[in-house]
């Protein structure tokens, strides 16, 4: 099955998730959340740089509970139009 291409709005809401996750990860270490998510570290970098724009749901989910981030403010977060702002961590 041949994926179809992503729309300018969802790479665009993956580079938000990043964004997100980077600023709820703080000053803690990649690879501390990496290894507390059971995330691979270059997996985690590429989401936060937003290669990785459609991440499966339990690897966001297995982040946002290393980061004490709440699965629902995240997705009211994405679900929002795109103003460059970051939840506070």
């Amino acid at each position: 099955m041949v994926r179809p291409p992503l729309s300018p709005e969802e790479r665009e809401r993956g580079r938000r998730l990043g964004a997100l996750l980077r600023a709820a990860r703080g000053g803690r270490p990649p690879a501390e959340v990496a290894a507390a998510s059971g995330v691979s570290l270059e997996a985690l970098r590429k989401i936060e740089s937003g290669r990785v724009p459609t991440p499966a749901f339990f690897t966001v989910a297995a982040l946002a509970q290393a980061l004490d981030l709440p699965l629902d403010e995240l997705a009211a977060e994405l679900a929002g139009p795109g103003d460059g702002t970051a939840l506070s961590a």
